[in-house]
């Protein structure tokens, strides 16, 4: 039987649910950032990305940074390094809401992708899921083996010119729950402008893809403004910033107020990691 995550309940709600991208292996930078936003008269984040693909995070951290963020309402997703079984068994065993699988360019990409991440017979996930439910409060271990095919996320991330020229079919793949869209590795892979005309338009065919089969589509943003374009689109999960912008956005921020020169000038958005 299906249990409820955070992001699986908030998702339901048809609104478009916000998350940020953690890269450093602490869990209390997660946790001042979750109770920052909780405490605020703005939306709460129902998710955060553990980014173990180019972050500092390995799977040594996975449960810590687990359990962190879902004790503070929010679904930790794990983006593993690569469509390898163990790697994703590893982020799941841990305590993952889900996971996030990087450079999905094929339909035969998503369904290894799903196999792995399924318990047999569905899939081929290897047994021992030990520590997996203490990220998820009242789930007992009967009741995280019985629903964790049904209840936990497999994600996948479009971010190549081959990936949008197959985007529909692997929309279309059993057992893929949403797919996110990598806006800087998806212009650098189709060698365009990031903004531009034909990248913009690789964005929406995607958004079109995944809500024509009955999936969610995400989005990484650099910056609140384009969350809020990207929510306003129709995407269901919008990262809006990572945990070093936050930092440093804060940092650059307050000293261009602290500065004679600087407060008479507008804060420059950010446009990157």
């Amino acid at each position: 039987m299906a249990f409820a995550t955070p992001l699986r309940t908030a998702l339901e709600s048809k609104t478009s649910q916000f998350g940020f991208w953690l890269t450093l292996p602490s869990a209390p930078v997660a946790r001042l950032l979750l109770r920052s936003a909780a405490a605020s008269p703005f939306n709460n984040f129902s998710w955060v990305l553990i980014d173990a693909e180019h972050g500092l995070i390995s799977d040594k951290d996975y449960y810590e940074l687990s359990t962190a963020i879902a004790s503070e309402g929010a679904s930790p997703i794990i983006r593993v390094p690569w469509h390898e079984e163990w790697m994703i068994k590893r982020a799941l065993d841990a305590g993952a809401h889900g996971v996030l699988l990087p450079m999905c360019h094929t339909a035969e990409d998503a369904k290894r992708i799903v196999q792995y991440s399924k318990y047999p017979p569905l899939g081929s996930r290897g047994y021992g899921p030990m520590f997996s439910p203490h990220s998820l409060p009242g789930v007992t271990g009967s009741q995280y083996d019985d629903g964790a095919d049904q209840s936990l996320l497999v994600m996948v991330q479009i971010e190549s010119r081959s990936a949008v020229e197959n985007v529909e079919a692997i929309a279309k793949t059993d057992g893929v729950d949403v797919l996110l869209i990598g806006p800087f590795d998806l212009a650098k892979q189709m060698g365009v402008v990031r903004g531009g005309e034909e990248h913009e338009a690789a964005i929406q065919a995607t958004l079109k893809a995944a809500k024509t089969a009955g999936k969610k589509a995400a989005i990484f943003c650099s910056n609140g403004s384009q969350a809020l374009t990207r929510a306003e689109q129709g995407f269901d999960m919008v990262s809006i910033i990572t945990d070093l912008g936050a930092i440093e956005e804060g940092i650059v921020n307050t000293l261009q107020a602290a500065s004679v020169k600087g407060s008479e000038g507008e804060t420059k958005k950010r446009d990157g990691y």
